[in-house]
């Protein structure tokens, strides 16, 4: 299973994107709120439903979790005690964790980018601590760890999750299913 992490303030397009991508391409795939409450209100005045809570998970049968950005949407994933906790500890145990736009900035606040190449949403660079920041690139796969840049490369992003999580032929057919080109 794979876990998108839902604050209120979090971009609509990077959370609701990765869900719908990783559905498409046959994941299970849960968008997990943060706190109790099971309604989010997105930065853009988009309120949806979380499909549960982030309490309602056992994280041992996670296989990966996805930080959408926003700026306040990063700032509630930061001040998470549970979000920042579990994604310490699945950068420990090697399992994968990803985020977009201001989101790699909660990994690099936290020792979690410490010698990986990563991207970010612009301004951001400085507080993705101890990261190579790569100019030139959408997408950024190191190791466990992979990051994107912002709105624009989310659906990118998506399918790149996707290809790490069921390989090149399932992402490939989700791809051009959403007529994304490369």
């Amino acid at each position: 299973m794979v876990v998108v992490f839902l604050a209120n303030g979090c971009e609509e397009i990077e959370a609701l994107t990765q869900i719908d991508v990783l559905r498409r391409g046959g994941v299970d795939v849960k968008g997990v709120s943060i706190t109790a409450n099971t309604v989010i209100k997105g930065a853009h005045g988009i309120d949806f439903m979380a499909d549960c809570t982030i309490f309602d998970i056992d994280f041992e049968n996670v296989e990966m979790v996805v930080l959408p950005g926003g700026l306040e949407g990063r700032n509630n994933l930061m001040n998470s005690r549970e979000v920042v906790t579990v994604c310490k500890r699945f950068n420990e145990m090697g399992k994968k964790v990803a985020a977009i736009c201001a989101s790699p900035s909660v990994l690099g606040e936290n020792g979690i980018l410490k010698g990986k190449r990563a991207v970010c949403y612009p301004g951001f660079e400085e507080q993705c601590r101890g990261a190579e920041i790569v100019e030139n690139a959408n997408v950024v796969k190191d190791g466990n760890i992979i990051t994107s840049r912002g709105p624009a490369t989310a659906m990118e992003f998506g399918i790149e999750l996707l290809r790490e999580l069921k390989g090149n032929e399932a992402a490939e057919n989700t791809a051009a299913g959403l007529l994304l080109k490369k």
